[in-house]
């Protein structure tokens, strides 16, 4: 598929509305060491692309089974300035997504990044502002978050403003494929490596959920925080029962140990879990109304959001405020490149899930990727916005034509 560029870019109306004129700001600042010159800019062109990357070996969780992983990029030109962002979607949401990019970015300004957003979520209202549309719009929000402080020529924690330096990091895997020996290496490596946290996936038979337990703390050591994952597959009952089985083995996390849509259920497993242990999710949720409802309903104790689907960093950020408010801490699910600028930015953030696949991913598509020191994540401030240039020769070998 063709980039967009200003010239060729179609479907946006012209607009008598003083609040959709584009007039309305059509000159910004570029920010450097020595002093602050005054330019003019419009995006000027828009790429989609679709990539779909086998995983290393066959992997499950509680719910779900896949052999690879698909990734939708979106980069933009602001001149001579370029800037990417991603979500972790599928072919319609590339396709989604190029359509938004030709109608409502290529030819705004990057400084005007939220009203860019609200044309985004206005464009999707009919479509269902959840699932592949916002994924569609999380890719773009977050290839505009990049632009923009490209444009500024910052690192994207300076724009959205920085409160700590770097971020615990728990290494996450542990799929229910896994042989025992599989699982142990993975987790056992990392810990050794300096990961003070790890996450294994269950729930897939959970009858030898218990006994998979044993053998990722083993591996681990004591030393070392066992987090486990559901993804929804357990009811109630025998989620509370297995909470008081795996807390024998010192798991201090119970992640959506039923459906995150079942706020209740989560709630009765909250208050009958044992001390100690947090009840976590929200990793689904595409809206600040989601994140809010969860909240209210007390379904957790700690919520995770991704900005790969809630709407992008800005999406993330709402997520931030609401846990502000609500004094509940807060954590990236996947995508750790992705999350980590904004989770170095936002005061509730507590850690980010470095998943083995995106992980990977990241490795082989980006450089400027930051690989954990002692399970912590360090933004490079060297580097513009998110700092990830694309590998285009190494990424070009999974990508699949729109």
């Amino acid at each position: 598929m063709q980039p967009i560029s200003a010239a060729n870019a179609h479907g946006a109306k012209e607009s008598n509305t003083p609040g959709d004129r584009e007039e309305v700001r059509d000159i910004h600042f570029r920010a450097n060491p020595h002093h602050t010159e005054l330019v003019s800019h419009k995006i000027t062109a828009g790429t989609v692309s679709f990539y779909t990357i086998p995983t290393d070996s066959p992997e499950a969780d509680g719910t779900f089974s896949w052999t690879s992983t698909s990734m939708v990029l979106v980069q933009l030109e602001c001149g001579a300035v370029r800037a990417l962002g991603y979500t972790y979607a599928d072919h319609s949401t590339a396709m989604l997504a190029h359509k938004l990019l030709e109608e409502l970015v290529v030819g705004s300004d990057p400084l005007c990044h939220a009203a860019t957003r609200q044309k985004l979520l206005a464009a999707i209202r009919n479509l269902g502002e959840t699932g592949i549309a916002m994924m569609a719009v999380s890719a773009i929000d977050n290839a505009l978050w990049d632009l923009c402080a490209r444009v500024l020529n910052l690192p994207l924690v300076g724009i959205v403003g920085q409160v700590r330096t770097s971020i615990q990091v728990y290494g996450s895997g542990g799929f229910t494929t896994y042989s025992d020996k599989e699982l142990t290496q993975q987790l056992g490596g990392w810990a050794e490596q300096g990961f003070s946290m790890v996450k294994m996936k269950i729930g897939s038979q959970p009858e030898r959920d218990p006994e998979r337990v044993i053998t990722a703390r083993k591996a681990i050591g004591a030393d070392c925080k066992l987090f486990v994952d559901a993804n929804g597959a357990y009811t109630v009952t025998q989620a509370i029962e297995l909470a008081h089985c795996f807390a024998q083995q010192g798991v201090s996390w119970f992640e959506e140990p039923v459906s995150s849509d079942n706020l209740l259920g989560l709630d009765q497993i909250r208050r009958r879990a044992p001390l100690g242990m947090d009840i976590a999710a929200g990793e689904y949720g595409y809206t600040a109304w989601y994140f809010r409802r969860m909240l209210d309903a007390q379904a957790v104790t700690i919520l995770q959001a991704d900005c790969t689907r809630c709407g992008g960093i800005s999406g993330f950020l709402d997520a931030a405020s609401l846990c502000w408010a609500y004094n509940v801490p807060l954590s990236s699910h996947c995508g750790p490149s992705m999350h980590l600028h904004v989770c170095c930015a936002v005061p509730r953030a507590i850690h980010m899930e470095f998943f083995h696949d995106h992980a990977r991913i990241e490795r082989i598509f980006f450089d400027g990727f930051c690989e954990p020191r002692q399970g912590q994540m360090t933004p490079d401030l060297s580097r513009p916005g998110m700092g990830l240039e694309l590998k285009i020769s190494d990424a070009e070998k999974f990508r699949v034509p729109l």
